[in-house]
C-alpha cells in the first residue's frame, strides 16, 4: 500500500494522527469516510471503512453510548483483517486483539479508555510523532473531557445538509408535471 516516496496515504495518516494525538474520533472517521468514497478500488475498503468503526466505536464509548460503541467495535472487529492492518503499518492481530478488549469493555459498562493502534512501521510512527511534537500535542495523551470533543456531531454546522434535505423534500411535494 505504500507509495514510491515511503508513506502511506496522506488521510489514513492523517487518520492515525488524529486517533492518537487529538483524541478527535469524529474526525477521524470524516478523514477516512472522504478517502474511502475517493478510492472506492484501491483494495483497502474493507480496511478503511473497519479503521472508521474503530473510530465511531471510540466517539460512542467515550460518549457513554455503550450500545453504539460495542456495535461499532463488533463490525470493525468483524471487518478488519490482520494481513491488510500490517500491510498498513498495523501490528494487524494484536489490534484485533484490543479491539476485542474494547467490545467487552463497551459489554461490561466499563469506563472508556483511549485504545492505541499497535504502529508497528517505526518511519510512519516517527513521522506521526514527529508532528504531535511539532504541534505541542502528547502522543498517546489521554482523552480530553472538552465537550466540542466530545460532542463534536452535535456542535458541528449542518446547515448544508439541512438546506440539501428541504430543497428535496420541496421537489417531492410538488406535483408532477406530466
Amino acid at each position: 500500500m505504500q507509495v514510491d516516496n515511503g508513506r502511506y496515504p496522506d488521510d489514513y495518516e492523517s487518520y492515525l494522527y488524529e486517533f492518537h494525538a487529538t483524541r478527535d474520533y469524529f474526525e477521524c472517521h470524516e478523514l477516512l469516510e472522504d478517502y474511502w468514497k475517493a478510492n472506492p478500488g484501491d483494495g483497502y475498503g474493507h480496511a478503511w471503512v473497519g479503521l472508521i468503526q474503530l473510530a465511531v466505536g471510540s466517539y460512542h464509548h467515550r460518549r457513554d453510548n455503550l450500545h453504539g460503541a460495542s456495535k461499532m467495535y463488533r463490525q470493525a472487529f468483524r471487518r478488519l483483517e490482520a494481513g491488510q492492518l500490517n500491510e498498513l503499518g498495523i501490528d494487524g492481530q494484536e489490534l484485533l486483539s484490543r479491539i476485542d478488549r474494547r467490545i467487552a469493555a463497551a459489554e461490561n459498562g466499563e469506563t472508556f479508555a483511549d485504545l492505541m493502534i499497535p504502529i508497528v512501521d517505526e518511519a510512519l510512527l516517527e513521522r506521526l510523532r514527529a508532528s504531535a511534537e511539532a504541534n505541542g500535542i502528547a502522543w498517546g495523551a489521554p482523552s480530553s473531557a472538552d465537550q466540542a470533543l466530545v460532542h463534536r456531531h452535535m456542535l458541528r454546522d449542518r446547515s448544508d445538509v439541512i438546506a440539501a434535505r428541504a430543497a428535496a423534500a420541496a421537489q417531492r411535494s410538488r406535483p408532477s408535471s406530466g
